[in-house]
């Protein structure tokens, strides 16, 4: 994978989280500073965990400022649109949605760069892509989507899945990507439309 394609999607993936931060943050009611930590949260917390799995430290915000300066820039510009969106809840869907399928794809390049094994690159790609949001909703007193009944992680694992069968049959790897963050976005906004879930136990 070309450089400038990982960096364009840790890009991209930083904003749609830092936006997803954000307005969860504000539905809250948080002041812009707690918006602002909300959002770095978001942005940083699954990619921190994923480089103290693999040591690969000092973690990547802390070795290149810009994202820290990316997230700040769009959680203020987040702030400043709030009055010209009216259904925050929908924009919060819709960018955490983006977000984890760029994100799982980072992780899971992360992986295959570390030369692990494609079960450990779809767990490191599960894990970057939820655990921002894990620690947004433990900060926000609400119980993280993860451990709920919406398909999220599971969006991860089948996404990372579908990775690794396109590229057993010799996709692009450029086209691979894009297809799987698409499949997870796409894979949310189904299964979130249509009230979709994992079956439930008795318990």
């Amino acid at each position: 994978m070309q450089i400038g394609t990982m960096e364009t999607i840790e890009v991209l993936g930083t904003v749609a989280f830092a936006i997803s931060g954000s307005f969860a943050a504000m539905q809250r009611r948080l002041d812009p500073f707690g918006v602002l930590i909300i959002a770095f949260v978001t942005s940083i917390g699954g990619g921190t965990v994923r480089d103290m799995l693999l040591g690969d430290t000092p973690v990547a915000w802390m070795r290149d400022v810009n994202y820290c300066l990316l997230i700040l820039a769009t959680s203020l510009a987040t702030i400043f649109f709030k009055t010209h969106i009216k259904k925050l809840k929908i924009t919060l869907f819709l960018f955490d949605s983006l977000g984890l399928g760029l994100f799982t794809m980072l992780g899971i390049q992360k992986g295959i760069a570390f030369g692990l094994s494609p079960g450990i690159c779809i767990a490191l790609g599960t894990i970057t892509g939820c655990f921002g949001g894990v620690l947004r909703d433990t900060f926000l007193n609400t119980i993280p989507l993860i451990f709920r009944k919406e398909i999220y992680a599971t969006a991860c694992i089948l996404g990372g899945s579908l990775y690794f069968g396109l590229k057993h049959y010799k996709m692009e790897d450029d086209m691979a990507n894009i297809t799987v963050i698409a499949f997870i976005f796409v894979l949310r906004v189904v299964v979130v439309k249509y009230r979709l879930t994992l079956p439930k136990f008795g318990y």
